[in-house]
C-alpha cells in the first residue's frame, strides 16, 4: 500500500504543482474532502477556499483556489482551477478591493448578470476569510 498520493494543481496555462503528499484536503462544493492514498475514485466541483496539504500529520502548505474541479483516483488527486495563490501570499488590500468591486457588481447587476456577480462576491469573501484565518494565527 502506497503511503502517499500524487497531488497535482493545474491552471489553464500550466501545471502549478505535482508532488507526492501524505494527504490533501480540498474544499469541495458539498464540504471538505480529505484525500488519502488509495482513495475511491471521485470527481467533484471545488468551491472557492483553501486546499490544505498535509505532511507528517500536520498542514505543510495552504493554497487558496478560486474553485474548479477535482478528480481523484487511488494514486492521484488532480485539482483544476482558474486561480491559485499560496495563502501566505494573499494581499489584504488587493482582496479588499476585489470585495468592494464584487459588491458593486452585485448591486448594479441585471437579472441576467446577478448569478455571475454573486460568484465573484463569494470568491472575494472566501479570499478575505483566508486572509483573516492567517492573521488570527490559523
Amino acid at each position: 500500500m502506497a503511503d502517499t498520493v500524487e497531488f497535482e494543481l493545474v491552471s489553464p496555462s500550466r501545471l502549478l504543482k505535482s508532488e507526492p503528499v501524505e494527504m490533501v484536503v480540498v474544499p469541495g462544493a458539498e464540504g471538505d474532502v480529505g484525500i488519502l492514498p488509495n482513495h475511491s475514485p471521485l470527481i467533484c466541483t471545488v468551491r472557492p477556499g483553501v486546499i490544505k496539504v498535509m505532511e507528517s500529520g500536520k498542514v505543510s502548505e495552504e493554497i487558496f483556489v478560486a474553485g474548479g474541479f477535482c478528480e481523484v483516483s487511488p494514486e492521484r488527486c488532480t485539482v483544476l482551477t482558474e486561480e491559485a495563490i499560496l495563502v501566505n501570499d494573499l494581499n489584504r488590500q488587493d482582496a479588499e478591493e476585489r470585495l468592494r468591486q464584487a459588491k458593486e457588481k452585485v448591486a448594479s447587476a441585471t437579472e441576467h448578470e446577478i448569478e455571475e456577480a454573486r460568484k465573484h462576491l463569494t470568491l472575494a469573501e472566501e479570499m478575505m476569510a483566508a486572509i483573516e484565518y492567517v492573521e488570527r494565527g490559523r
